[in-house]
């Protein structure tokens, strides 16, 4: 059973830094292709993609986080962490973050969430 857990939001100055982290269990071995995935969703706004993660190493990130967000991940005690290293925050970050996985099987796709961790950002 694939299992999603953030951690790592909370309240930040303009211009600082926050890592989230989200412990993935159940997805290692679990797919012929994993892609982990951070998404964002402000009040009032579509929740976004912000950062994407393939197990051979290949991210991919929004415009509007490119140059300030990294995505990375480890297999730590059997379980898949993934991280989202977020520096220069700007107001407009101030989201929910969601951890995402995406495990792509033969004739099949399947999609995991977390439960979502609040990242404010505000003087």
């Amino acid at each position: 059973q694939v299992q999603l857990e953030e951690s790592g939001g909370g309240f930040v100055q303009p211009g600082g830094s926050l890592r989230l982290a989200c412990a993935a269990s159940g997805v290692i071995g679990s797919a012929n292709v994993l892609v982990m995935n951070w998404y964002r969703q402000a009040p009032g706004k579509e929740r976004e993609l912000v950062a994407a993660l393939t197990t051979d190493g290949r991210a991919n990130y929004a415009d509007s986080v490119m140059g300030r967000f990294a995505i990375s991940g480890e297999i730590l005690n059997a379980q898949y962490m993934v991280y989202l290293q977020m520096n220069n925050l700007k107001p407009e970050d101030t989201a929910v973050y969601y951890c995402n996985a995406r495990r792509i099987l033969i004739g099949a796709t399947r999609e995991h969430w977390g439960q979502g961790t609040q990242v404010t950002v505000s003087s």
